[in-house]
Parts: C-alpha cells; structure tokens; sequence
C-alpha cells in the first residue's frame, strides 16, 4: 500500500473509531424502530422507488444495511456534512435514540433473509479501478464485509444510487446537494464520471446482503 494509500487507510480508521465511541452509550432498539419508521418506508420500502433530484436515481436500499453506518448516515445529514433537502429533514427531526433504533431494525430487517441476487461482477477496468482506489481496504474484498460496521456495505446496491452517491463526493460549494467528506472526497475525485458508473456497476452486480423490504413486510 503506498504512502497516500496509508493515510486515507489511517484516517478512516481513527474516524471510524471516534464514531463508535461516541455512540457506544446508545443502543438501538429494533421493536421501536420498527414503530418509528413511517418517514422511511414511503421511499426506501418500496421496491424500485426513484428519486428525482439532483437526477432520477432508485433510492439505496437499507434493509441489511450495518446499523452504524446508518447512524452516521443519519448525523451527516442532520449536520449537513451529506446536503439533500428530503434527507436533512428528516433527519434534522430524529434524536439519538430514534437514529439508533431506527437503524438497529434496519440492520435486523435484512438479516436471515438470504443473500441478494445479482449477476456475475466481470469487468476487469472496473476491478482495476477499485484496486487503484484502495476501496477494499475498508468496504472489504467482497464489499458485502467492511471492517467496521460503520462503512456500509456496497454489494448489491443500486447501480444508480451509487454512481449519484460517489459523484456527491465530487460536489464542492452547492448548498442543496454533495457531501462533505474528505477521504471520500479524494478518492472520487481521482475518477471521471464515466470511471464511477463502471464502478458503480461492477459493485451492483455483486452478490450482497441488501435488500428493499415491502411495507407490508413491515407489520
């Protein structure tokens, strides 16, 4: 691994850590979750749900998702380090607690409910291209597997979702829309766009654990 290599690998470990402690003393509760979700549901429950702003894109799916990375989702977009209007809303009117037990029943919601079926990731370019941007070192060499819960996985994901989410990294200065992380932000910046749709595709098509969970499935 070379020296930049390193120190994005470095930072986002010490990141990753500061955020589990500082919400090591709240723990989610999935039975409530599971009563405060109705903001959620309308976009993220069902299946094929498109967004339409900052272009039309299906949104993530986050059943299965790891519950620490959906907090700190949450928080991005609460302190508007993550900037979309919808999202900062919503989460501008959850607490802690709500966050923490929102994403403790999104978490249990995909579990023991199989892995997602997906075709055969083949693109050699777009291997290459996640090997040059060291992303397995913390999403993990299956990308269903990072190594720590606070990173999300990205197997499976929507190839569409991706490609606008690693874009955002690249936004600099709008006041409704991109997210304001810094590792992230040098590691799509090295790319082109069409560089992270060939990405974005490649890790869509691998196996994984995410899901979108119908309402009815709900109760």
């Amino acid at each position: 691994m070379n020296k930049l290599l390193l120190t994005i690998f470095t930072a986002l470990v010490a990141s990753a850590m500061a955020f589990s402690a500082s919400a090591q003393d709240i723990k989610g509760d999935a039975k409530a979750g599971m009563q405060k979700n109705a903001m959620c549901i309308g976009c993220h429950g069902i299946a094929g749900y498109q967004a339409n702003f900052p272009e039309v894109y299906k949104v993530p799916m986050i059943s299965g998702q790891n519950a620490k990375f959906i907090v700190a989702s949450l928080n991005a977009y609460k302190k508007g380090e993550r900037k979309h209007p919808s999202m900062r809303a919503i989460a501008g009117s959850l607490t802690d607690q709500d966050m923490a037990d929102l994403a403790a029943y999104y978490e249990l919601d995909g579990m023991d409910r199989g892995t997602s079926k997906s075709a055969s990731a083949s693109s050699d370019k777009a291997a290459e291209l996640l090997k040059k941007g060291a992303c397995a070192s913390c999403h993990g060499e299956s990308y269903n597997k990072p190594i720590d819960p606070s990173y999300p996985k990205l197997a499976g994901q929507h190839a569409d979702y991706l490609y606008v989410a690693l874009k955002s990294y690249k936004t600099e200065g709008h006041a409704s829309w991109g997210r304001s992380n810094a590792i992230m932000g040098g590691m799509a910046k090295q790319f082109s766009n069409a560089e992270l749709k060939q990405i974005a595709g490649y890790l869509s098509a691998m196996p994984g654990e995410l899901k979108t969970i119908p309402e009815k499935s709900f109760r």
